[in-house]
């Protein structure tokens, strides 16, 4: 989902908004022209880095967390499975710190319910209860443990009561770090042939840096190491926090995104300053204008596309798609998944809560409020309702 350095980039987000306009007014526009307009270029080796963003297929198919509809969330396993089912970008990872400050990826700083710390022992007086983002959370956390603690640790599925399947491979990897996922970028780039993408996310930021582990500076080095801080690195940074964003954009070139959850939400960092604003008035136009003048696109809840009604059905589009391009910002919302749970009420199918309905069907529906890409479970099913989209 640190302190201001003084290396600031003067004026980088302004060439990164123009270079995401282009993909904007190109993609976009195809989009909510002609339904099977939709551009799918970069397919050729380094296609993706040599034309930033833009040169992606769009509707672009982000493999959440990897392919976590298939394997435990970010875990290596999860993330090379996205790139063999076509994935354009794998979220690789959310990223949370260690406690001697090395950046992790776990979909949350509590990680009893991702991995089997429950089953070591010798971690049984690490359980505690703290307030993550105002909210009691008890279990187990990447910042009270070292980074080799945590090696010894092996990733689980998340929710196995919905992907009983999943639960196969409980055990087979460990936690990654993200210098070992930039590592990982570079061998699936030169073994593919292709350019391979990320989009890693800031997960609590404010949370961590009271704690002394500000994570911007630290993804930012990384960032810098690795030669993936300019404006057409292939890597997006993501967080639902608007000043990390910011922060980052001070820091780095690389693409930027603000997260944006349910209208009536807050961003903690606002909790946290006493910034009355909600993800209601970040979404209108003059929102999403002060947005631009540090990100290149938003990762919207699909709930601010399309509102659902009372019965868990589709209701009319929002103007958020048409007024995020009029501000020159993609649009990447989340999450797509198959079972019937997540679905829209009119595309579940039986009885079954576990079992798969007519994703396609929502899928075609979200393509077409004229969305950049999208966050899904499954990447495959993702890539072959962009084909039904694009021929038509």
């Amino acid at each position: 989902m640190g302190t201001q350095e003084s290396d600031e980039r003067a004026g980088g987000g302004t060439g990164r908004r123009a270079l995401l306009g282009a993909a904007v007014l190109g993609a976009g526009g195809a989009v909510l022209g002609l339904s099977g307009t939709a551009r799918a270029a970069g397919s050729g080796p380094g296609g993706g880095h040599r034309g930033g963003l833009k040169g992606l297929p769009v509707p672009t198919v982000i493999g959440h967390r990897g392919a976590s509809g298939y394997r435990p969330e970010h875990t290596l396993g999860s993330y090379e499975l996205a790139l063999d089912l076509g994935a354009d970008i794998v979220e690789a990872g959310d990223l949370v710190p260690t406690k001697d400050g090395h950046l992790v990826c776990r979909h949350e700083p509590e990680i009893g319910g991702t991995t089997d710390v429950a089953d070591h022992p010798e971690f049984a007086g690490r359980r505690r209860t703290k307030s993550l983002d105002g909210v009691a959370t008890t279990g187990w956390f990447t910042e009270d443990f070292t980074l080799a603690e945590l090696k010894t640790l092996r990733a689980t599925e998340r929710i196995p009561a919905n992907r009983p399947h999943n639960t196969l491979y409980d055990g087979r990897w460990e936690i990654p770090t993200f210098e070992e996922v930039l590592r990982w970028q570079n061998e699936q780039t030169r073994r593919r042939g292709k350019q391979v993408w990320i989009y890693p996310e800031l997960k609590h930021p404010t949370y961590f840096r009271k704690l002394g582990l500000g994570t911007e500076e630290r993804l930012a080095r990384l960032l810098r190491e690795y030669g993936k801080d300019r404006q057409n690195s292939p890597v997006v940074i993501q967080s639902f926090e608007p000043t990390s964003v910011q922060r980052m954009n001070r820091l780095v070139g690389t693409p930027l995104a603000v997260l944006l959850s349910g209208a009536d939400s807050r961003p903690w960092d606002f909790v946290e300053t006493g910034d009355p604003r909600t993800t209601a008035d970040l979404v209108t136009p003059e929102g999403l204008r002060e947005i631009a003048s540090y990100a290149q696109g938003i990762g919207p809840t699909l709930d601010l596309i399309v509102p659902r009604d009372s019965a868990g059905r589709l209701s009319e589009p929002t103007a958020l798609v048409r007024d995020a391009h009029r501000a020159g910002l993609i649009l990447h919302p989340y999450t797509m998944r198959n079972e019937n749970p997540f679905l829209p009420a009119e595309f579940r199918k039986g009885a079954d809560p576990d079992a798969y309905g007519d994703a396609f069907g929502a899928f075609r529906a979200y393509f077409a409020t004229g969305i950049d890409g999208i966050f899904t479970d499954n990447p495959d099913t993702g890539v072959l309702a962009r084909e039904d989209f694009v021929n038509g």
